[in-house]
């Protein structure tokens, strides 16, 4: 991806969210835009493997409050977007001084920093005869999927992983053995061709070293001059207790190795979570629909109740209890992140016979002379009118 790609990207409008929106809305949107336009749930569309990665891009921004403070800083220096000659920073002053220092390690999209994205746009003075650059791997994405009780209760997982890695013949040099690579005569080791616009310079990867600042005379057989090879790797990480679906769980420095001395880039697992039978999740808290009697449900009684963890438990059904009220269990939920348990809404709903035997009826038909006074729809109409 261009520089001038990444500061036209309004990130806020791909997931649908205001440029004031907070974390919880932007992951809110982010869940459900990943939800609905993930690859398998649209195999059908070849265009919803990059709408997947174009809001994904846009969450690892904006879910970020450091990239997200300079994503908003550089579209605001260029009004929303960046057209290039048009126009030269506030007072005219070299913007590299904003971008040119690197952001601390922070992951910006495709695994660079946000002064690797922007070094090609902004002058990066002081770096004449730098014949490398220390340069962060890419940060990588993978998916996995969980049950129920793996999601509530954290699992470990295993990921195998490909992803770039210095060559093992050359070890990154991406010249062949007895030889060695040479300062790019064109940029002076930079990487980089600046252009001055008056306000400020523009800088391009340079067409000889295409951005390495190096220059390769006998290239290396195997990566044919890039230094650059594939990795395949396996790790085991833990996916956290309490975990939701469609959540994207960071990992640091998991991601792709770093290229001459650079940390390596962060892993990014997007959870997809099976649903259960029984169980259903509201927050931290499981949810559990239990069917109960008429008589129970009138009366009152005495209920075992199935829990996550297998052993049930027996809830009070008060009396006159209407069908699709809602009590709470303390301690029966999902895992909080802090470590805490959260709790079980048990939802009754009164279960109706579709068949009834003779004494049954007769039961019935005395229980309905003997409520004939009870009207539960007295006043509807009323209250329909007067809405």
């Amino acid at each position: 991806m261009s520089t001038k790609d990444y500061l036209e990207k309004d990130y806020y409008k791909v997931l649908g969210v205001s440029k004031t929106a907070t974390k919880d809305e932007i992951r809110s949107s982010y869940r459900k835009l990943a939800r609905e336009n993930h690859p398998d749930a649209n195999r059908d569309d070849p265009k919803a493997e990059d709408r997947f990665k174009e809001i994904s891009e846009a969450y690892n921004v904006l879910s970020d409050d450091k990239r997200r403070k300079e994503y908003d800083e550089a579209r605001s220096m260029f009004g929303g977007s960046y057209h290039p000659g048009g126009g030269t920073g506030p007072g005219g002053f070299d913007m590299s001084d904003i971008f040119g220092q690197g952001s601390g390690g922070g992951g910006a999209p495709g695994g660079e920093r946000l002064s690797d994205l922007f070094g090609g746009l902004f002058g990066n003075r002081g770096r004449a005869g730098q014949a490398t650059r220390s340069r962060r791997g890419a940060d990588v994405e993978t998916e996995t999927t969980l049950t129920f009780r793996e999601a509530a209760d954290g699992v470990t997982r295993s990921f195998q992983l490909s992803s770039e890695a210095a060559c093992p013949t050359c070890k990154g040099t991406g010249a062949r053995a007895g030889s060695a690579p040479r300062m790019c005569p064109k940029c002076s080791g930079t990487g980089h061709e600046s252009t001055n616009l008056g306000g400020f310079s523009l800088s391009e990867p340079c067409s000889e070293c295409k951005g390495r600042g190096l220059v390769v005379d006998d290239p290396c057989p195997t990566c044919n001059g890039s230094g650059r090879g594939k990795s395949t790797r396996t790790i085991q990480t833990r996916i956290p207790a309490g975990v939701s679906d469609g959540q994207r769980i960071r990992i640091k420095g998991k991601g792709a190795p770093g290229e001459h001395g650079g940390p390596a880039g962060d892993l990014y697992v997007v959870v997809h979570v099976k649903g259960h039978p029984v169980f259903g999740r509201s927050g931290d808290n499981v949810t559990i629909k239990v069917p109960v009697t008429f008589p129970e449900a009138a009366l009152g009684a005495d209920v075992r109740v199935p829990t996550l963890g297998g052993f049930p438990v027996t809830v009070k059904v008060p009396p006159g209890t209407q069908n699709g009220r809602t009590l709470r269990v303390r301690g029966k939920g999902a895992t909080r992140k802090d470590g805490t348990i959260g709790d079980m809404l048990v939802t009754f709903e009164v279960a109706v016979p579709q068949t009834l035997n003779g004494d049954a009826r007769e039961a019935l038909e005395k229980f309905r002379a003997a409520t004939s006074d009870y009207d539960p729809r007295d006043g509807l109409e009323a209250r329909a009118k007067g809405a």
